[in-house]
């Protein structure tokens, strides 16, 4: 393992490295959020195979903050993503998204075409607000009916406060994280979210949008990204299953596996059969390659 700061445009960027000396195509992972930073459980243990990069994004974890919260948006986290990639040395590299992460990873390939990214790994994926929230509308309307008639009356008041908290927590316990308790190292991180990067560009809950990214929606766009894709989420995901199926068909060349009992951080949940389908993936992308480069 080792870690260190890279200069960017917007200010020091922490990374972390697993498996730096070995030969497969690395892989660089982007964080959820907007404002989490990076948890490197499950997927450090990819490193057997090649070099596993992570990065805090600007505001989270332990990277500078930005002066203004203005700055933190779509358009400058593709360029610090950019910049990072550059500073890294990953001239070759598989993304891999988690939530907020996978529409940085598609934005990037969007709005600045790069070169030498042979494929897209995208988990729990967020791709569009309109999508995201009739997912979240469904997933409340389920809830009990005191959960939900808190959330609605938060929502409909503007009121945030402890009820709505409360109602939150119990709706993250069924679509974010199942376990119980919640890993030390979960709880960790929700408690050093950035709250300036999540309600600049979020909103007070998963559920709740009313910030920049609010109607944001890369689905008309996505059949432009040509690069091989996988698209993974639990059957209990705040990213539903049929919005991910919709994702899939929408690009050239994608598959989909859907992890049972499980939710939005199914890596968290299910590691085993999480690191059994991303092999899968970056194996059948390696043997696809070598048959591409193989002597007639």
């Amino acid at each position: 393992m080792h870690e260190g700061y890279i200069a960017t445009k917007g200010g020091k960027i922490w990374y972390l490295v697993y498996g730096e000396r070995k030969i497969g195509t690395p892989l660089l992972v982007l964080h959820g959020g907007p404002g989490f930073l990076t948890m490197p459980q499950v997927v450090n243990e990819l490193s057997d195979e090649r070099p596993v990069y992570f990065y805090d994004q600007l505001g989270c974890g332990k990277s500078d903050r930005a002066s203004d919260k203005s700055y933190y948006s779509v358009t400058n986290y593709v360029h610090e993503l950019g910049e990072v990639r550059q500073r890294l040395g990953l001239r070759e590299v598989y993304l891999m998204g988690f939530s907020w992460g996978t529409m940085l990873a598609c934005a990037y390939m969007l709005e600045k075409e790069p070169t030498g990214v042979k494929g897209l790994i995208l988990c729990a994926p967020y791709l569009s607000s309109p999508l995201w929230d009739a997912d979240q509308r469904e997933n409340i309307a389920a809830m009990p009916d005191d959960v939900r008639k808190t959330i609605e009356e938060g929502e409909c008041a503007g009121d945030y406060g402890d009820k709505y908290q409360a109602a939150m927590m119990e709706y993250y316990k069924k679509h974010v994280c199942r376990l119980s308790p919640w890993p030390a190292f979960l709880e960790e991180a929700f408690h050093n979210l950035n709250m300036d990067v999540y309600l600049t560009m979020w909103g007070p809950s998963e559920f709740t949008i009313t910030g920049a990214l609010k109607n944001v929606d890369l689905l008309p766009k996505l059949h432009q990204i040509k690069a091989p894709v996988l698209l993974t989420c639990g059957d209990h995901d705040e990213a539903g299953v049929k919005t991910v199926k919709t994702y899939q068909m929408a690009f050239p060349a994608a598959s989909m596996a859907v992890l049972p009992s499980s939710s939005h951080l199914h890596q968290v949940e299910r590691p085993e059969l999480f690191l059994q389908v991303i092999r899968s993936f970056l194996r059948e992308q390696y043997e696809r390659k070598n048959e591409n480069e193989s002597p007639i």
